[in-house]
């Protein structure tokens, strides 16, 4: 068992991480600002620190995550714009003054706008009708990944609260767009690439329970998905 500290634990993502993390029997610690009735909702074993964090200086911030093998963070969200992108910031440089040996692995969280849509690597994000909305997932994923942090980035599509199916049924991809991509899309301009995206959007709806379960399964030390963005999309049709 690994003990793991949760930021954004009474979210929508946050609260099914702590559950099921709870329930693996981890020892799980969060980090909130919510009120008292609000984080009595966690359940009893959980450690909980009360603080706002993008209040927190980067030393303090440290010394909590480091007590700690992992950091989930799902904290923030993308219609916050540079308050996101600075939240994560924070967040990246407080890991930073952990030392190398100490430091916990560190699950973030974007947007299916991250992955790679082709071979050259074109994302959701540099489609201009895309990117003007989500651009900064791009500017975390800069950040992220210009650390030696053992990181991995979720890029689920839209998230609901629905039964899961398990990850065995869904279909789960590094870097790459997790759908059945032709071949020909490498030569679509944007306003076709957009079509075919929003066509297949439904495909990536998908359970925040299965969500929480990718991340708590793969929180190993340098496992397969370290320094990968990762998508996850329902079983395919055919």
């Amino acid at each position: 068992m690994s003990k793991i500290v949760i930021l954004g634990a009474t979210g929508s993502l946050g609260r099914h991480v702590v559950q099921q993390a709870v329930a693996a029997n981890h020892r799980v610690s969060v980090l909130t600002r919510s009120e008292p009735g609000v984080a009595a909702g966690i359940p009893e074993s959980v450690v909980v620190h009360r603080a706002d964090l993008s209040e927190m200086s980067a030393s303090d911030l440290a010394a909590i995550l480091g007590d700690h093998e992992v950091v989930i963070n799902a904290a923030g969200n993308v219609a916050q714009g540079q308050r996101f992108v600075d939240l994560v910031d924070h967040i990246v440089s407080s890991l930073e003054q952990i030392p190398e040996t100490e430091r916990p692995v560190a699950w973030f969280l974007a947007g299916l706008g991250l992955l790679d849509i082709d071979g050259r690597g074109r994302k959701g994000v540099d489609v201009p009708m895309i990117g003007q909305n989500y651009w900064p997932h791009r500017s975390n994923y800069d950040r992220i990944r210009q650390t030696d942090l053992d990181w991995r980035i979720l890029c689920p599509g839209p998230m609901v609260d629905e039964r899961p199916l398990g990850l065995t049924r869904l279909r789960i991809s590094l870097d790459r767009l997790p759908l059945d991509i032709p071949d020909k899309i490498q030569s679509m301009p944007d306003a076709v690439l957009l079509r075919f995206l929003r066509d297949h959007m439904s495909e990536t709806v998908v359970p925040y329970q299965d969500a929480a379960a990718l991340m708590l399964t793969n929180i190993a030390p340098g496992g397969e998905m370290s320094r990968h963005r990762v998508g996850l999309a329902l079983p395919s049709e055919g």
